[in-house]
């Protein structure tokens, strides 16, 4: 199983409610390992591992974005 990391920056003064609900809304998609954002280094940023078998960067971008628009895929 190919489990790549990437990142998706969300803009900086989403409330942490908002940031919990994307957390939750990804880590429901198939495939997704785990998603969450680091609180105190960068916390506009989401970090997801995922099983590339089962989904897509461009998939789990598209989740954030339906809370979010502007949100960007970085990729680590």
């Amino acid at each position: 199983m190919d489990t790549p990391d990437i990142m998706i920056y969300v803009h900086p003064e989403l409330s942490a409610e908002g940031r919990s609900k994307i957390e939750d809304a990804v880590m429901a998609c198939a495939g997704v390992i785990a998603a969450d954002f680091d609180q105190h280094i960068h916390p506009h940023a989401l970090k997801v591992l995922y099983n590339s078998a089962a989904t897509n960067g461009k998939q789990i971008l598209a989740k954030v974005r339906q809370f979010d628009p502007a949100a960007t895929l970085v990729g680590l």
